[in-house]
């Protein structure tokens, strides 16, 4: 049974790891940018087809493979990795596509309101509960999502799919009894033959010649889509494992912070008026929230060392 001291090492490596993820997810426009130039299609065949062989080799490296072979054993377990693999694809896909269609407003609010729907999820299914404080720091973010979608002007379909597919994918590696590296390996594995299809069909019929294998640079670019897209979904399915999914719902603000953020002062966007409110909306709904929970966990700690 584990202790509460265990249960404490077990949440804060749980942060640690949901922080990792979202500031690698925070970074990605960075390595897009790079990309410029090659189809969306492209791309996303590239980042399954690459995370299989370095998942295999972590796997080899950490004496691990015949246990993430486990899930192909059971039809329960592989039938929840097939899910989550075909909804994180669909997650890659369309933020690719939004990317190059020029719709990057729209996406970055989809990881907005994926938090939010991270929270519903945890409520209705996994029993999760709430404080005033907490209650209150969810409304405020939710006004800030509401503020976006209004000023956007336009119904926010894709940004509801990219967090929908997100939210679903989170749930579903949450209650899968495979570990991280194990369940990613076996999501590769499903994604590998449709990426490679993908691929051929662009080849015979894409119209365009392919960057991969006509270009030494975006061959080179291509194959590090591997290693970028597989150590940040580590964390995040490491870091879902151990922590309420309410916690990680509001946690996941990092990650269109950091795009923001790049997008100012690296990229060059403006600032525009509508983002700043809605920032300051989120960030004062993280730090009530945050505030609240080292007050419980504070009393927690008091309980524990009153008990005998």
């Amino acid at each position: 049974m584990t202790t509460p001291a265990g249960r404490r090492e077990q949440a804060t490596r749980g942060v640690l790891y949901a922080l990792a993820a979202y500031g690698l997810w925070g970074g990605n426009p960075l390595f897009f940018r790079l990309l410029d130039g090659a189809s969306a299609f492209e791309i996303v065949a590239h980042r399954a087809l690459w995370s299989l062989p370095v998942a295999a080799l972590l796997l080899v490296f950490t004496r691990r493979l015949g246990a993430a072979l486990a899930p192909l054993r059971s039809f329960k377990a592989l039938r929840i990795l097939i899910a989550s693999a075909l909804f994180i694809s669909v997650n890659w896909g369309f933020f690719v596509w939004a990317v190059n269609a020029g719709r990057t407003m729209e996406a970055s609010l989809g990881y907005y309101i994926n938090p939010l729907m991270n929270v519903l999820v945890g409520f209705l299914f996994l029993g999760e509960r709430f404080s005033r404080a907490q209650i209150a720091a969810i409304a405020l973010a939710c006004a800030a999502v509401i503020w976006l979608t209004v000023s956007a002007g336009v119904f926010p379909w894709l940004a509801l799919l990219l967090a929908a597919s997100f939210t679903m994918y989170g749930f579903l590696r949450k209650i899968m009894p495979a570990g991280p590296l194990e369940g990613l390996f076996v999501e590769t594995i499903v994604l590998f033959p449709l990426a490679l299809a993908l691929l051929f069909i662009l080849w015979k019929w894409g119209g365009q010649p392919l960057k991969f294998g006509n270009d030494g640079y975006y061959t080179t670019v291509l194959m590090i889509a591997g290693p970028v897209t597989v150590t940040p979904l580590l964390f995040f399915a490491a870091g879902a494992r151990r922590i309420r999914l309410s916690t990680l719902g509001l946690m996941q603000y990092i990650a269109p912070t950091g795009m923001f953020l790049t997008a100012v002062f690296i990229f060059g966007d403006p600032l525009d008026r509508n983002r700043l409110i809605a920032f300051a909306l989120i960030w004062t709904a993280l730090l009530i929230y945050s505030k609240d929970a080292m007050r419980q966990e504070k009393a927690a700690r008091n309980r524990e060392t009153r008990d005998p």
